[in-house]
């Protein structure tokens, strides 16, 4: 896992809002292990809440990109918090300013009306390499230009 994470690189997270498996968790801790200089996420409850905590337990500098909707909000506490925008702003927000992103959906299938995987697709379009987590906690890197293949 170390060719994967190293400690220059600003991590952004995207995840379901129904939590983190066990097994995904395990894999984001491993990975968090690495150290990253700075872990980027949306301040939603589910997946962002559990990564954060990761996250703060490993000691790595948290930046938050929260919606502007406080319905699914977590309201985290950050090293440095951006400005409340809407889903899908932000989503790319966390993208353009990390140079790798994890992702850790609901299932293996992609899905078109989420936001976890809009993300995803997003950050494809950019050129940014991708680490997504399945439910196994399996890590499936994509790295640009090469896009995902199948599973």
């Amino acid at each position: 896992m170390s060719n994967l994470i190293n400690s220059d690189m600003r991590v952004g997270f995207t995840g379901t809002h129904k939590g983190m498996t066990t097994e995904q968790e395990v894999t984001v801790t491993n990975l968090f292990a690495f150290r990253p200089a700075e872990f980027h996420h949306g301040d939603c409850i589910g997946c962002d809440t559990e990564a954060h905590a990761l996250a703060f337990l490993a000691g790595i500098r948290i930046i938050g990109h929260p919606p502007d909707n406080p319905k699914s909000r977590s309201f985290c506490t950050f090293d440095e918090i951006r400005e409340e925008k809407p889903y899908l702003e932000r989503n790319h927000d966390i993208v353009d300013e990390t140079d790798i992103l994890i992702a850790c959906p609901e299932g293996t299938k992609e899905v078109m009306r989420s936001g976890t995987w809009a993300t995803v697709r997003y950050a494809e379009k950019v050129g940014k390499t991708i680490l997504l987590i399945y439910p196994s906690g399996r890590i499936f890197k994509c790295s640009p230009g090469f896009g995902r293949r199948s599973q």
